[in-house]
């Protein structure tokens, strides 16, 4: 997940509407050696899971582009967490309701791949107030914004991570965290 220096994964536009990413943060071109990292992890997961307003983003996109994530974003399975969300088109996609900390204790007692939370920002919070990822891949960009949805929110207690991995390219870091 793209962070910023100061821990902000995500700034709402100026109309309260869909935040604005990392990607739109005017930050320089990502370095190819980053890309090429971010798309085996991409690869190895087994399904992706999300809640539905990324969902809804992502399918609008994905099922059209070109990028070289295009291939692992509409061919592997996804699960979108809604209450909300009637029908999922986009590929092999399972709609989830329900409690979110039961459920991804459910599918992460199933046998197979690892999976791949990609969020949005509220999703992932409520991913770690339930101690729910066992790791955590930030990329970490070199700007700070002042303001935003923060990867981190009301915590019941402090997190507690093992550094597991380092590396540094040209337009971002990447730390690698573990649960303890």
């Amino acid at each position: 997940m793209g962070v910023s220096l100061d821990g902000i994964v995500a700034i709402p536009r100026g109309d309260g509407s869909v935040p604005v990413m990392e990607t739109e943060w005017g930050l320089p071109p990502e370095d190819p050696e980053l890309t090429k990292l971010k798309l085996a992890w991409v690869w190895e997961a087994g399904a992706h899971v999300m809640g539905r307003v990324t969902y809804e983003g992502m399918s609008a996109y994905w099922p059209s582009s070109s990028h070289a994530y295009a291939a692992p974003m509409n061919e592997i399975p996804k699960i979108v967490f809604s209450n909300t969300l009637d029908r999922a088109d986009w590929g092999e996609t399972q709609i989830v309701r329900g409690d979110v900390a039961d459920e991804i204790a459910k599918l992460k007692r199933e046998p197979g791949k690892d999976l791949l939370a990609h969020g949005g920002a509220t999703f992932v919070q409520s991913l770690a107030r339930n101690d729910l990822i066992d790791e955590y891949r930030l990329i970490t960009h070199p700007v700070a914004v002042g303001a935003g949805l923060p990867l981190f929110k009301d915590l019941p207690a402090p997190l507690r991570l093992e550094l597991v991995d380092t590396t540094a390219f040209d337009s971002a870091s990447v730390r690698v965290y573990r649960s303890r």
